[in-house]
């Protein structure tokens, strides 16, 4: 399936990468400072681009994540926790229920995909403590059906 013009702009001109969960994204600060005594930065951002065909499948950090909304179409955070399944809505149409900012906790599980399911969305995301590849957890459908059986549907779209 091919990208839709603007997200290939975005991915060369931010240069984009693929990332493991899917998507596209680019480090654009990891902070000089570390936690006193941790081998963990203060805080690290990224450029993060979605679209229809390249969501975010569903994983885990050990960090809070603060996603910020850029341009583009709307996109859903679904989450995973002791609560079950919630959705929540990034984008700049706030009568739709979108809003700019949107922060997933530490631990819990998560993946977005674009609202209407066609499009682009690029956003930023906030680590802190920082992201370290040693904290990502990526999931399969067969480890998650286990846990949320009601959730079978979005965990079949997301894994």
């Amino acid at each position: 399936m091919s990208l839709p013009e603007r997200a290939q702009q975005l991915i060369a001109r931010l240069e984009l990468l693929p990332h493991p969960e899917g998507g596209f994204y680019k480090e654009t600060y990891r902070s000089g400072d570390a936690i006193p005594g941790k081998d963990r930065q203060l805080l690290t951002s990224i450029y993060f681009l979605v679209t229809g065909s390249n969501m975010s499948r569903f994983h885990r950090i050990q960090s809070d994540e603060c996603w910020y909304f850029h341009e583009g179409n709307g996109l859903t955070v679904h989450v995973l926790d002791e609560n079950g399944h919630s959705e929540h809505r990034l984008g700049t149409n706030l009568e739709k229920g979108e809003r700019p900012f949107y922060v997933v906790k530490a631990g819990a599980i998560f993946g977005s995909a674009l609202t209407d399911g066609e499009g682009y969305a690029l956003v930023s995301c906030a680590v802190a403590p920082g992201f370290d590849f040693r904290d990502f957890e990526l999931f399969t459908y067969d480890e998650l059906v286990v846990q949320f059986p009601e959730e079978a549907a979005i965990i079949r779209k997301l894994t």
